[in-house]
């Protein structure tokens, strides 16, 4: 697989996502984070990889606090902050480098935008939403080695940047109507098929009403409608229609529903 390897710098590009009601920065904050774009079919083999992460005190965490439907007991979360604080010291102590694999960076920036984010909330619980919260996207909190990084720059100036659309099923905004949060950690060795299962849940769940002539989508695909290509060329429908059970006709109109930016919280 050709991967091609590059360093994104600061900059200062600043654009809206349509009905999103936050303004993100492509690019801003990255400090230099290593990007790899995927590019052909991800694979969960990883023998290329010369650091290897542990994500298992992440995934016993995810386990004991989030149910199957990704909603979060964030009360006895905040019983054992004090492990998810190490978990993110572990993290940021691993400086990514262009040295590693696709997987593992994937499996990397996911796990530390989804751990941050509960992080972020409990130390503002309690909260009814993420956006009561100033800051939140923007902040530069995330420690990475020596730098520090906000989500928006995970999100925007790495994750998207890897052009692998999945990733947006996999990150989890602590939002009823994102993407649920997944009850264990990804990981390098089966990141693929993570990730088709958090796009098919997804897609063929209840923030979705698809049919085949008047699909309600979810705003996730109107935030990051120009992700999602078929054959390396935008194609909502068709993306879509890949992991659907229902197929849309590719002719018909489709709207998106209201964002619901409640806590999720069991």
């Amino acid at each position: 697989m050709k991967r091609l390897v590059k360093f994104t710098f600061l900059t200062v590009i600043a654009f809206t996502l349509g009905s999103y009601n936050l303004t993100v920065a492509a690019g801003t904050g990255s400090q230099g984070q290593p990007i790899i774009e995927v590019g052909d079919k991800l694979i969960s083999a990883t023998t290329n990889t010369t650091d290897k992460v542990d994500h298992s005190d992440w995934d016993k965490l995810l386990k004991k606090y989030v149910n199957k439907e990704g909603l979060v007991d964030y009360k006895g979360f905040k019983t054992e902050q004090h492990k998810l604080e190490a978990y993110l010291t572990k993290l940021s102590k691993m400086k990514p480098n262009e040295k590693w694999s696709d997987q593992e960076l994937l499996a990397y920036y996911i796990n530390l935008y989804n751990a941050a984010t509960i992080e972020l909330i409990l130390k503002n619980y309690p909260t009814k939403s993420i956006k009561d919260i100033k800051g939140a996207w923007k902040k530069r909190f995330v420690k990475i080695g020596d730098k520090e990084v906000s989500l928006d720059a995970i999100e925007h100036s790495v994750l998207r940047k890897m052009n692998e659309p999945r990733i947006h099923f996999a990150i989890n905004c602590a939002s009823y109507s994102c993407p649920k949060l997944m009850n264990e950690a990804f990981t390098a060795a089966k990141i693929d098929e993570q990730l088709e299962v958090a796009t098919k849940e997804f897609i063929n769940g209840n923030l979705n009403d698809i049919t085949t002539n008047n699909p309600k989508l979810s705003k996730i695909f109107d935030f990051y409608t120009s992700d999602f290509k078929v054959d390396g060329k935008k194609n909502l429908i068709g993306f879509i229609n890949k992991y659907s059970n229902t197929k849309i006709n590719p002719n018909t109109r489709y709207t998106f529903k209201k964002y619901d930016w409640k806590l999720n919280e069991q």
